[in-house]
């Protein structure tokens, strides 16, 4: 058997050590190495390139280190039928769930208001809502988005979620499909993206959707959004343009329509924008060695492989 990794962004060699470990027996290659492609069983990838998939025509599995597979999808050298398995562990839904409570506790004791006052050598005294008067919108209720729900809970947030089905969460309101879309919004103070990227949700973070926010919050209150999601969910014209004119008050971003984010972005500039490096939920080495040499060994085994993406759906 033999392991291929294709690693934008991260050290493959490294990461390659690390399974030849964990998988005795198993050849373990990365693009700089000499192989024959008709040996290749499994491909770990990260940022696929165009022909990442060319002549590659044994594969058993695609093993994907995002949760995220878009890029896998669109890919035009992926063959079909092939099952993609997404990462999803403890360790990487903590560190999502770490960047959501982290930035919207932020927000809701109005950082950005203290940021400018601490600017500006300014003392004034404006005591934030208390977490159980602030609406925490979830669009995207899969495994990252109920552990995020179940942290805010913990710190007494009022919550309400939107997804493509209904789900029954105890605390939670619930609101399925764009017929409910514009309810969603009507009453929400801070909006926490942890959609898939597909076709439908493609551009969903736009002026249209900030401009239906609720925005009859206590003083110094207003929309904002948490963009934990993929670049493609939002239109950052759009959100420079809403955090100029005050349609919002606030952004946190870590991922971006084209990453790195370009040193030109307007955004870079702005005071209400917390920007990260696409690092909300940055993948492990050790869990992430841990957890697909596990699927590996378990599918090799006879066992089916977990989080397999429903390719129709997207995710």
């Amino acid at each position: 058997m033999t392991l291929l990794l294709h690693l934008a962004d991260f050290n493959e060699r490294r990461w390659a050590d690390g399974f030849a470990a964990a998988l005795p027996g198993m050849r373990v290659v990365t693009r700089a190495d000499a192989y024959d492609p008709d040996e290749i069983d499994y491909i770990f990838i990260w940022k696929p390139a165009s022909d990442a998939f060319a002549g590659l025509n044994r594969l058993k599995a695609i093993l994907s280190l995002g949760a995220g597979v878009d890029a896998l999808l669109r890919n035009p050298s992926r063959p079909a039928g092939v099952p993609i398995v997404r990462f999803m562990d403890e360790d990487l839904t903590q560190r999502m769930s770490d960047y959501i409570v982290a930035n919207v506790s932020m927000h809701q004791r109005l950082a950005t208001r203290f940021k400018r006052d601490q600017a500006a050598r300014r003392w004034s005294q404006l005591y934030p809502a208390p977490a159980w008067d602030t609406t925490v919108g979830i669009m995207g209720l899969g495994k990252l988005g109920l552990d995020a729900i179940a942290r805010l809970q913990a710190l007494s947030y009022r919550l309400r979620g939107w997804s493509r089905s209904d789900k029954q969460i105890e605390g939670v309101e619930v609101f399925v499909g764009q017929v409910a879309f514009d309810d969603f919004l009507s009453g929400t103070d801070i909006l926490v993206n942890l959609l898939p990227l597909t076709a439908e949700t493609q551009g969903i973070l736009n002026y249209d959707t900030f401009s239906r926010l609720r925005r009859d919050g206590v003083d110094g209150w207003g929309p904002v959004i948490v963009n934990a999601g993929r670049g493609g969910h939002q239109r950052e014209a759009d959100i420079v343009r809403a955090l100029e004119d005050g349609t919002l008050k606030a952004a946190s971003l870590d991922v971006f329509e084209v990453e790195p984010l370009p040193q030109t972005s307007p955004l870079w500039e702005m005071d209400n924008v917390f920007i990260t490096p696409h690092i909300a939920a940055a993948s492990s080495e050790r869990t992430g060695v841990a957890y697909f040499s596990r699927v590996i060994r378990d599918f090799e085994a006879g066992l089916p492989l977990p989080n397999v993406v429903d390719q129709q759906r997207g995710y």
